[in-house]
């Protein structure tokens, strides 16, 4: 069990290296390309840019018939993964 200290300091540290990243790719003059996938839906990639994550769990649900929490870890996977 994780205690909230340590999810604390968990949390801290990916802050941390979101930002180096950001750093980093602004300054090599990056952008990021999300990588999609021949399984990423349309329809749930556009609720995520919305900012819809409880609709585009339910789409993502409807189309593959999985549980609440399989459906949300895939579509949270998606949305780190596309960057949303």
């Amino acid at each position: 069990m994780v205690t909230d200290q340590e999810f604390h300091d968990l949390r801290n540290r990916i802050i941390r290296l979101e930002g180096q990243i950001a750093y980093l790719y602004e300054h090599l003059g990056l952008t990021f390309v999300p990588e999609t996938q021949l399984t990423d839906d349309p329809r749930v990639i556009e609720q995520l840019k919305k900012g819809n994550l409880i609709e585009a769990i339910k789409i993502h649900r409807e189309l593959n018939d999985t549980s609440l929490a399989e459906a949300k870890k895939a579509v949270e996977e998606m949305q780190g993964r596309l960057g949303l």
